[in-house]
């Protein structure tokens, strides 16, 4: 019975460490892992209850590189975290909720994702979105400058094309800057072009491989049609047609929600 709860109690602290009764013992955040867990990455997502952050908090879970899996948001992270915790994989997911809790949630990540800010919504320019989240990310990158700034940061939140460079600044003013260690995600983009080469080709879309090269915004998405793979031509009308479904793709999500 005694070691039943002792296990119970374990449990207990994998996912609430900071307020668990094992602290007295030595368990902490930074050396806590699940039965069966496998040294590996620890990950955090700032964001993770958001459209975004959900299913890449699964995918994170899903991956054997993943040891620790910490998911921070202001609303909602509790639900989310319960749920990828059930998940019959290794890591060790731990949720954080609010501003109060940022510094926890970052405390030794190996890499950070941040999928945080609100979406485009019609009528929004990217100029509205920008006003919007780029003092979400300049806060979560302060954050991380001060409590892991090793740590490889992929920034996802729009407009990538300038919380990238905020991102810059905020760990330029640290002294933690590294520009190896700061990369914008934009396959979108590249994901988009495939797909609809593939719809005027009649291929399956894994079959196409489209260069896209330039920003995540409008006319600076920049596809090379001319490089596509499997080789093939275009008439000028479909060039047209595809370079501008490809650079508003966004706006075609947006414009349907």
């Amino acid at each position: 019975m005694q070691r039943s709860a002792e296990r119970i109690a374990t449990i207990s602290a994998h996912l609430n460490p900071s307020t668990s009764p094992h602290q007295m013992e030595g368990l902490s955040a930074a050396n806590c892992r699940a039965k069966g867990g496998s040294p590996g990455f620890k990950v955090a997502i700032l964001g993770a209850a958001g459209g975004i952050g959900q299913p890449l908090a699964m995918l994170m879970k899903m991956n054997p590189l993943v040891s620790v899996l910490h998911l921070y948001d202001v609303a909602n992270t509790p639900g989310v975290t319960a749920d990828i915790s059930h998940m019959d994989t290794g890591a060790v997911v731990r949720g954080f909720l609010g501003p109060q809790q940022l510094e926890d949630a970052l405390t030794g990540m190996d890499l950070v994702v941040i999928p945080a800010g609100v979406p485009r919504k019609p009528g929004m320019t990217r100029d509205d979105l920008f006003n919007i989240n780029a003092g979400i990310v300049k806060t979560l990158c302060e954050g991380i400058a001060k409590c892991c700034p090793k740590a490889i940061v992929n920034i996802i939140s729009n407009p990538v094309n300038s919380t990238v460079p905020i991102a810059a600044e905020v760990f330029k003013m640290a002294g933690t800057f590294d520009p190896r260690r700061l990369l914008g995600v934009t396959m979108l983009d590249v994901v988009r072009a495939n797909t609809f080469v593939a719809e005027v080709l009649g291929l399956d879309p894994r079959e196409v491989d489209v260069p896209v090269v330039g920003g995540h915004a409008g006319v600076t998405i920049l596809p090379l049609l001319s490089q596509i793979k499997p080789p093939c031509s275009f008439t000028p009308a479909e060039t047209e047609y595809l370079t501008s479904r490809i650079q508003n793709g966004g706006t075609e999500v947006v414009e349907v929600r």
